[in-house]
């Protein structure tokens, strides 16, 4: 097995992030850390140094800028409003690409998939993002958009809208270090979702696939 102590995972964070795209997904990531030998160093990363409002306001303390991230063996890139800017930030597009041109994996949640697409790396790759962004996803012509909570092609993870950044990192933890360590994350953090739908929102004229699925 692999040993994860000795690598580096960042997670990239921009003005108006979705909270949860880079929290779920934190939570997830440093528990693996805590409690089954997960990567040694975390790190939240934006592209200059100091304090930021995410999208629903929470401001938060990136730990390293552009300037100074150290190499990644992994690298995540949540979504939120402030995507629909970012597509176009050629400092932040040439990070990417240059992080994960030696990166082991790299993620994206919620509509951080258009940033992995503008940089090139979802070019005739399997994808998902929010279910409100399918069509415009499509659009872009060169994905094969798959309607599902997460999909892996290769060394990239790519998910749904939000809450679905929890179950990319546990599988993606399942994945690089085994069932039992993704165990101890999902018991520890207590992540078990209730199967209560409130509505009927399976029946919205944009419900993603995965939402009309029967329940097992």
């Amino acid at each position: 097995m692999q040993d994860f102590t000795t690598t580096t995972f960042g997670i990239l964070v921009f003005p108006e992030v979705e909270e949860l795209d880079f929290v779920g997904p934190w939570e997830m990531l440093t528990m693996w850390s805590k409690v089954a030998d997960g990567p040694g160093r975390c790190l939240i990363i934006s592209e200059s140094p100091g304090p930021l409002t995410c999208a629903k306001g929470l401001s938060i303390n990136p730990h390293v800028s552009f300037a100074d991230c150290p190499p990644l063996d992994y690298l995540l890139v949540p979504g939120g409003q402030g995507t629909r800017r970012e597509v176009g930030n050629r400092a932040l597009l040439d990070f990417v690409s240059s992080q994960a041109a030696n990166c082991r994996a790299v993620l994206s949640v919620c509509t951080g998939s258009f940033v992995l697409h503008a940089t090139g790396l979802l070019a005739g790759k399997r994808a998902t993002t929010h279910w409100a962004q399918l069509d415009r996803f499509r659009e872009l012509g060169d994905v094969d958009v798959v309607e599902d909570r997460f999909v892996r092609d290769g060394k990239l993870w790519s998910s749904a809208g939000v809450s679905a950044g929890i179950d990319l990192m546990l599988a993606f933890i399942a994945s690089e270090s085994g069932d039992d360590a993704a165990g101890k994350v999902q018991h520890a953090s207590a992540y078990y979702p209730a199967e209560t739908r409130y509505g009927k929102y399976e029946d919205h004229a944009q419900a993603p696939a995965y939402l009309k699925r029967p329940r097992p």
